[in-house]
């Protein structure tokens, strides 16, 4: 039941083009970000981590109104529990299918960004192991954002207020792994507890959307 769901979910996400939107967007933000500081190479290589995370959490907010909204108003979560299948694992589902319609496609597209903004090679590494960790923990935040807004009127503007000051310390962390061992792991812990809590929130928040 669970790898059905995951395949709806990103079946959803790449036809549906929500797949597509964060990667194009954390693209146009890495491409326009050289223009306003000027081409000096050292100064976008001393940055560049923090462009890229800072990038991943903005881009990593477009597809939230997507993710538990849908199914709500079509009434498929209804369905799901009427045949006995738990919010938490169709949380747990949805999850695992928005990771990888996010994670890998942004890591492919931050070796993009990393020659725009002159990141040195020996940090590329360490930018891409610092995604693998990190990503997974902004994709948690993402699905327990979309469940806490959906049905809510201007769910955009509020899962930007709710998800945005969470994802602060996933940027910090995921920046600071890329200067040192100690960032990485503050980093893995963040983005275990999300993974841990993401999916109790959201099924939670699904539970009373749904009454």
């Amino acid at each position: 039941m669970i790898a059905a769901l995951i395949a709806r979910d990103l079946r959803r996400a790449w036809v549906g083009g929500g797949a597509v939107l964060p990667i194009a967007f954390f693209l146009l933000v890495t491409i326009l970000f050289p223009f306003g500081v000027g081409p000096d190479a050292a100064l976008l290589g001393r940055v560049a981590s923090g462009v890229i995370w800072a990038a991943a959490l903005l881009a990593a907010l477009l597809p939230v109104e997507r993710l538990v909204a849908p199914d709500l108003e079509a009434g498929v979560l209804d369905q799901l529990a009427v045949r006995g299948v738990p919010l938490v694992l169709i949380a747990a589902a949805k999850l695992v299918a928005h990771w990888l319609s996010f994670g890998p496609p942004l890591m492919l597209a931050a070796l993009i960004a990393s020659a725009l903004l002159a990141l040195p090679g020996d940090r590329l590494a360490a930018v891409e192991l610092a995604l693998a960790v990190g990503t997974p923990g902004m994709a948690a935040l993402g699905l327990a954002t979309g469940a806490l807004v959906a049905g809510l009127r201007g769910a955009g503007a509020v899962a930007g207020l709710v998800m945005l000051p969470l994802g602060v310390p996933l940027v910090i962390f995921g920046a600071g792994a890329v200067e040192s061992a100690q960032g990485l792991k503050l980093l893995g812990a963040t983005t275990l507890v999300l993974l841990v809590g993401a999916p109790l929130v959201a099924a939670g928040a699904m539970k009373i959307a749904r009454e």
